[in-house]
């Protein structure tokens, strides 16, 4: 089976057993992610329903692609620039082309029912009313005080101020 994903602002056509170079996706090497943004799958000459389509895949390397050179030059102005570029990439390898998205959701919904009576009944009643709202914080004295309070700083005299004029002597 196979399917095309889009990863990175890319289109890749994934099989089980393919290794692919993406843009950086988060994880360590090891980690097992799921590639969600299926566009088409098929097997063969079949085509298959998208949206029920997974693809997992395991991180082997976290990596820099090569390098690419930036070079500006302008003519007759003595302007040279020269820079390069290594983009940061993830190796994957395809664990799991399938249907797995179906079954997915009904295991989580009966994972959910029978584990929401247990948690509720280990609590007693008394101890979930118990529980408080956390109070909040107190704030600094300065900043309790109104805007209003704060003094403007005295303006300084001008220096035509303090000098004699000499049409008054």
């Amino acid at each position: 089976m196979f399917a095309v994903v889009r990863t990175g602002g890319k289109q890749y056509r994934v099989a089980a057993g393919d290794k692919i170079a993406v843009e950086k996706l988060a994880g360590e090497a090891g980690d097992t992610i799921t590639l969600g943004d299926v566009l088409l799958a098929g097997d063969g000459e079949q085509l298959a329903e998208a949206g029920k389509v997974t693809v997992s895949a395991e991180i082997i390397a976290q990596a820099k692609s090569e390098k690419v050179v930036v070079f500006k030059k302008r003519r007759r102005h003595n302007y040279r620039r020269k820079a390069g570029h290594r983009q940061q990439m993830t190796l994957l390898r395809i664990v799991q082309v399938g249907d797995s998205k179906a079954e997915a959701p009904k295991k989580a919904a009966a994972a959910k029912t029978t584990e929401a009576p247990q948690a509720d009944a280990a609590v007693p009643v008394e101890a979930k009313e118990a529980k408080a709202p956390k109070a909040a914080p107190k704030k600094d004295a300065a900043a309790a005080k109104p805007a209003a309070e704060k003094k403007a700083p005295a303006k300084k005299a001008s220096k035509e101020a303090d000098a004699p004029k000499a049409d008054q002597e």
